[in-house]
């Protein structure tokens, strides 16, 4: 992997963990309303879960593979 490669994942990287962390206040802020949306809460929810999966194999693919 070139440094570029390894630059372009880690700014993609910070831009997903920034959205899983806004999507976490927005699921928060739902949990809090009187009445929520289920429906866009389930949503939020999915979107979350994606975001963390994508998360983990961006960092699986910045960090190197040691073999001991």
């Amino acid at each position: 992997m070139t440094d570029e490669d390894e630059r372009e994942l880690e700014s993609e990287l910070a831009r997903l963990q920034q959205e899983h962390r806004d999507l976490d206040a927005a699921i928060d802020a739902l949990h809090q309303s009187p009445a929520p949306d289920l429906l866009r809460l389930q949503r939020l929810k999915k979107r979350k879960l994606q975001l963390r999966d994508r998360i983990a194999f961006i960092e699986d693919q910045i960090t190197p593979d040691i073999i001991a």
